[in-house]
């Protein structure tokens, strides 16, 4: 053979392996024959593998009290557990099959955009666990519908768009968020249709904000502002409600062009304003408790849900801190000095007690 034949001759043999051989990684879904049983699992013929993989027993089944019975020559469907390199042969696992077929699903799951259902399992920093398929997944607190995790959620099933899984790298993440805007934008005109304002309906509260709450109606996100919770001023809305509240409340708005609903919870009871009429006048003493005090004097709550202005002017003494005399939670006697229930203003005097 001359110099010339040898040449095309290795340059075919090396044309032959490469088209022979194939690189496998981690996470594929291999077919192999099973060639041989060694002491500790069996050895599988991988067509383009370059040597023969091995299968150890622990990776034969996952019930370790019932190995599957193997027969030299069997056909099976193995999954990659370790890669072919230049020291180790490929390692194999039969027992990983089904949770290879679940990250397949949940991978379709993401390319056809569907909606799969996940068991909440646990609350961690940042968001929250969940079981898919006998998978460990994880919701970030930002793709949560309530944008919070609490703690009525867990052993929930919720319904979750998938937004990455990576089985070579273990990684689920998962959002409600985007499940139930897409369950909204089905469902919204219906549920609007069905409503009306002055309706009272029942609702969970989803999530709450420093502007207010929204809450869940039949399906959908109402707001129910701040100014909206109680007749008493509240500093936040967390100081009234919780997540997963089930409450009842009268339907204010609806914005059928913005498909929003506006939501009221104190106008479930009656106006406090409407109630004070007739049960006090100018010049009357009172007792009050202070609700908050601010540079241009105290805000005093004389009657539930009610609430006057003690101004700085009508303070005792020349030039007085308003900080310096009072603090939230302090019970005064004051005298009524301007009564207006219908504008939604009381003015008081401590000053004009002593006249």
């Amino acid at each position: 053979m001359t110099n010339t034949e040898e040449t095309k001759f290795e340059d075919f043999e090396a044309l032959l392996n490469d088209t022979l051989s194939k690189t496998y990684t981690v996470a594929d879904i291999v077919e192999g024959t099973i060639i041989k049983k060694e002491n500790n699992g069996y050895l599988v013929s991988v067509k383009g593998a370059k040597t023969e993989a091995f299968l150890p027993e622990k990776e034969i089944s996952n019930n370790d009290e019932v190995s599957e019975d193997l027969q030299i020559g069997d056909i099976r469907e193995f999954y990659v557990l370790k890669e072919e390199n230049d020291d180790d042969a490929m390692q194999l696992s039969l027992k990983r099959i089904a949770y290879a077929q679940a990250w397949a699903q949940l991978n379709d799951a993401k390319n056809v955009d569907d909606t799969i259902l996940a068991k909440v399992v646990s609350i961690v920093k940042g968001g929250v666990l969940v079981d898919v398929a006998d998978l460990k997944g994880f919701i970030p607190s930002s793709q949560l519908r309530t944008g919070v995790p609490f703690e009525g959620l867990v052993d929930t099933k919720i319904e979750v768009k998938v937004l990455e899984a990576d089985p070579k790298k273990n990684k689920l993440i998962l959002s409600q968020r985007l499940a139930v805007a897409e369950q909204r934008s089905q469902v919204v005109d219906d549920i609007l249709s069905n409503l009306s304002e002055e309706q009272i309906v029942k609702g969970n509260v989803v999530r709450i904000t420093d502007f207010g709450a929204f809450v869940d109606i039949n399906g959908i996100d109402g707001l129910l502002p701040i100014s909206e919770i109680s007749w008493q001023r509240i500093k936040h809305p967390s100081d009234v409600l919780a997540l997963g509240d089930e409450i009842e409340v009268k339907i204010i708005k609806i914005d059928n062009e913005l498909k929003r609903i506006s939501l009221s919870l104190k106008r479930m009871t009656e106006n406090p304003w409407q109630q004070i009429e007739g049960q006090f006048e100018e010049g009357q003493l009172v007792k009050g408790t202070v609700n908050k005090v601010a540079t241009f004097g105290a805000f005093v709550n004389i009657f539930p849900g009610v609430e006057a202005l003690l101004p700085i002017a009508e303070m005792d003494g020349e030039n007085p801190n308003p900080f310096n005399l009072y603090k939230a939670g302090d019970e005064i006697e004051v005298l009524i000095k301007k009564f207006t229930p219908q504008e939604h203003r009381i003015a008081l005097s401590v000053k004009d007690i002593q006249k």
